[in-house]
């Protein structure tokens, strides 16, 4: 099936709830609907959507009234809505594809990065530079499949209703020359750019602030609209890509989010240090 949708994602979390509110196993949904406890299982973990008679005959199992019941049955048709990944997400790992797709339906996203320039603000010369180094055995196809969706990703910055972005990075992320000096300078220019839409915000935590509770590694948290979906949590690592869902994990990665807000540059301030750093790789070109 590919990545699931977010829709598709609320849609499972609704119906595995409701099968707990009426107090039944599997194994008797099965003998009430002569539903597959394995195709349950799949269902309820986002893995297949369902038919619609399937949907129905669950309803029916948890007696489910109206309007709840629309509400589903409406949900189930969004979610088979999918956007432009599809076109190629078979070259994408499954997590990082599921990352994209749960992204493109977000309101607003949180991303905090240590090492790398947040990938919705790269331009494609060092998002291409990034990808080669930091996986050296992928492929050319593999690495300008990556590019591509992390080029094409950036349109939500500037759709109808734009992403709202929040971006905190490590000073080390702005002095590291990724690519080159020109290809860097490019890169922060652009930095210098697109922080002027209204939708996005960017700080720099400076090598002198000290300590601070993102030196454990990067993250991202994507809210998204009432009635969409519950927020996630992203993290990225070498061991493999984790989603959080629980309040728990929601809560204590807001917490971290507010200490970064706090103890990193002010925007304008930051702009100064991106010029500044901009500045001293090509000296005499103007940044911005």
């Amino acid at each position: 099936m590919g990545a699931p949708t977010v829709r598709l994602r609320r849609l499972a979390a609704e119906l595995r709830q409701l099968r707990k509110d009426s107090e039944l196993t599997r194994e008797q949904v099965n003998e009430q609907t002569g539903i597959n406890v394995a195709t349950l299982y799949r269902i309820e973990t986002a893995r297949v959507r369902p038919q619609a008679r399937t949907l129905t005959s669950l309803l029916d199992a948890y007696r489910v009234a109206e309007p709840k019941r629309t509400e589903l049955k409406t949900l189930l048709k969004q979610s088979a809505t999918r956007g432009w990944l599809h076109t190629f997400a078979s070259d994408l790992p499954e997590r990082y594809a599921s990352y994209i797709e749960f992204e493109s339906e977000a309101s607003d996203v949180l991303n905090y990065e240590c090492l790398f320039i947040p990938g919705l603000l790269q331009t494609e010369r060092y998002a291409r530079a990034a990808v080669s180094g930091a996986l050296p055995e992928s492929s050319r196809e593999e690495i300008e499949s990556r590019v591509e969706a992390r080029i094409r990703r950036q349109a939500a910055l500037t759709k109808e209703q734009p992403l709202k972005l929040w971006a905190i990075v490590d000073e080390a992320a702005v002095r590291r020359v990724v690519g080159g000096a020109e290809v860097m300078r490019e890169q922060l220019d652009h930095l210098l750019a697109v922080t002027e839409l209204p939708n996005v915000h960017l700080q720099v935590i400076p090598f002198d602030a000290g300590g601070h509770p993102g030196m454990t590694g990067s993250f991202v948290v994507m809210n998204f609209a009432e009635g969409v979906g519950s927020d996630i949590v992203y993290i990225e690592s070498q061991a493999g890509d984790i989603f959080l869902e629980e309040e728990a994990d929601i809560a204590r990665y807001n917490l971290v989010s507010t200490h970064l807000r706090a103890g990193a540059l002010s925007p304008s301030a930051s702009a100064s240090l991106i010029a500044a750093a901009a500045e001293a790789l090509c000296p005499g070109k103007g940044a911005r």
